[in-house]
């Protein structure tokens, strides 16, 4: 189902619930484009009390909003991108079309590119239209 502009989505709430948004926190997108949920980013904006950083930041971040779709190219090397910008103990939360939507990514996928990206998944939550994968850093956090 798709909301009319400006229409929040009875679970959009919940999103920032779910990615552990707060206020005050520095957020990154990464990867958005039209078929992005804009409900997700919009219930981050509303959380944090700001908006979002862009891919070109430099500033570092809490955390990595990364959009990921199967023909966006080698995931490692996104996750690699994406953890650049990292403060410590930040983490990433990896949006890929949920299943049976173009573009999805199998879970086995994720989990491989993340390990060889020095990430493991804490958790996974269906957000819309989308699977969100919480990804941190493997090693001893700072």
């Amino acid at each position: 189902m798709v909301d009319a502009p400006g229409v929040v989505h009875k679970d959009a709430q919940e999103y920032a619930q779910v990615l552990g948004v707060r206020e005050g926190m520095t957020v990154q997108e990464v990867g958005w484009d039209d078929d992005c949920d804009s409900n997700i980013s919009e219930a981050v904006e509303d959380a944090v009390g700001g908006e979002l950083l862009d891919e070109d930041t430099d500033e570092l971040c809490d955390l990595v909003l990364l959009w990921w779709r199967e023909d966006d190219g080698d995931l490692v090397d996104g996750l690699v991108d994406a953890i650049r910008p990292l403060a410590d103990n930040g983490r990433i939360w990896l949006l890929t079309p949920g299943a049976g939507k173009a573009g999805t990514i199998a879970p086995g996928e994720i989990s491989e590119s993340a390990q060889l990206a020095g990430l493991v998944q804490t958790k996974a939550a269906r957000l819309g239209n989308w699977q969100g994968s919480c990804l941190v850093a493997s090693g001893p956090q700072k």
